[in-house]
């Protein structure tokens, strides 16, 4: 098992130390500070006590054990074949992460980002290491959404891209591959289209934003969490997905024309959903409740392993 490296400590990074440690790999977790790493370990082991409760992990200290904790880059990168960054959502800040890691990597580590949105041609293209850099995007939190698109910069080499196919698959995620970049990569693409529409029906005075939720939550959301838009509406019509088109089409089609002008994500529909959405939850439980979805996540995901070897995908 190579040695996998993590340069960022936040929630997304302490995830992915999960995600690798419990498939048996030795990860370095780095961060410059020892008190947030301190932190770090605190809630790794909250996590994996949580995972252990819901049947999807068996040992949660020997997964700990191969946890490790760097107060430098050099100590965290040294000899490990993989680094997954994780760093803040800015690009200045990737690139002065990029250009440190550069300095220390080995000829041969691939990286990956978990970046949301920013190409890897943003803040690779200097690099000497250019060629094994790649966005490898999750979705949060990866230990229990298996999720993670793998998207290459224009000289990202294909090789880089197989081995962190053939890695993810093997730690139990499911890699998608992107053909080339595109802002937003594919499930953020997926969501802001979901999201505009929501969007628009509260604007207009259709429904709240909490009717949106449910209509989401106890409805469509039920059949993606198992199967996605395309199955679904194969398995909608008797005759599959090209019946469902030609006895929906037209249905959707006026809906497309209806919402042709491009969405204004303004300031006063954003405190509009923040009134509505702070009387549901106070700002001081949005921990709390995070930490309640990510325990509901724990339970899909064993129920979606039982169900699986019940009765097969």
């Amino acid at each position: 098992m190579e040695k996998i490296a993590l340069i960022g400590s936040g929630l997304v990074g302490q995830a992915w130390a999960i995600v690798f440690a419990r498939a048996g790999h030795e990860v370095a977790l780095y961060d410059a500070s020892p008190m947030t790493l301190e932190q770090a370990e605190v809630t790794i082991a909250s996590r994996l006590n949580d995972l252990t409760r819901f049947k999807l992990i068996d040992d949660p200290d020997s997964v700990l054990g191969r946890i490790s904790y760097a107060i430098k880059t050099s100590d965290a990168v040294a000899g490990a074949r993989y680094i997954q960054e994780s760093v803040p959502e800015r690009l200045e800040v990737k690139r002065e992460v990029y250009k440190d890691l550069d300095r220390v990597v080995g000829d041969d580590t691939i990286i990956g980002s978990s970046t949301s949105g920013i190409p890897a041609s943003a803040f690779t293209e200097s690099l000497a290491c250019r060629a094994r850099c790649l966005v490898a995007h999750p979705i949060n939190p990866p230990s229990v959404t298996p999720l993670v698109e793998l998207c290459p910069a224009p000289w990202t080499d294909a090789t880089a891209m197989d081995y962190v196919f053939e890695l993810m698959t093997r730690v139990g995620q499911s890699p998608i591959r992107l053909k080339k970049e595109t802002p937003g990569f594919v499930a953020n693409r997926l969501q802001g289209a979901l999201l505009s529409m929501a969007l628009r029906l509260v604007e207009d005075g259709v429904c709240t934003a909490e009717e949106v939720d449910i209509a989401i939550r106890d409805g469509i959301g039920r059949r993606w969490s198992f199967i996605g838009p395309f199955e679904t509406i194969d398995l909608n019509a008797p005759g599959g997905i090209a019946d469902y088109i030609d006895r929906y089409g037209p249905l959707y089609e006026e809906i497309e024309r209806s919402t042709i002008a491009p969405l204004d994500w303004s300031p006063a529909l954003a405190r509009r959903l923040e009134a509505e959405r702070r009387e549901r939850l106070p700002a001081d439980r949005l921990s709390e409740r995070s930490e309640w979805r990510d325990r509901r996540l724990m339970a899909l995901a064993g129920h979606n392993r039982a169900a699986d070897e019940k009765i097969g995908k």
